[in-house]
């Protein structure tokens, strides 16, 4: 086997691994604001939980709903 298929292959395996590490380097820099992204929306989800439980306690003390005792 010569040199020049060897050359070659080693020189596209190489161009792979330069595509891979860049594809790496963008993934990680799209975890980041993602994760970002993710915590906001707990903190809204458990904001919004919040708030209904506020809105059922007014709705209460101002008797607009039946109190079960369930």
């Amino acid at each position: 086997m010569s040199d020049a298929p060897r050359d070659l292959i080693l020189e596209m395996l190489r161009a792979i691994r330069a595509d891979i590490a860049e594809v790496r380097t963008d993934l990680a820099e799209a975890k980041e604001p993602l994760g970002l992204l993710a915590a906001s929306d707990a903190s809204l989800s458990r904001r919004v939980d919040r708030l209904g439980g506020d809105v059922e306690l007014t709705r209460r003390r101002l008797n607009l709903v039946e109190v079960s005792d369930a």
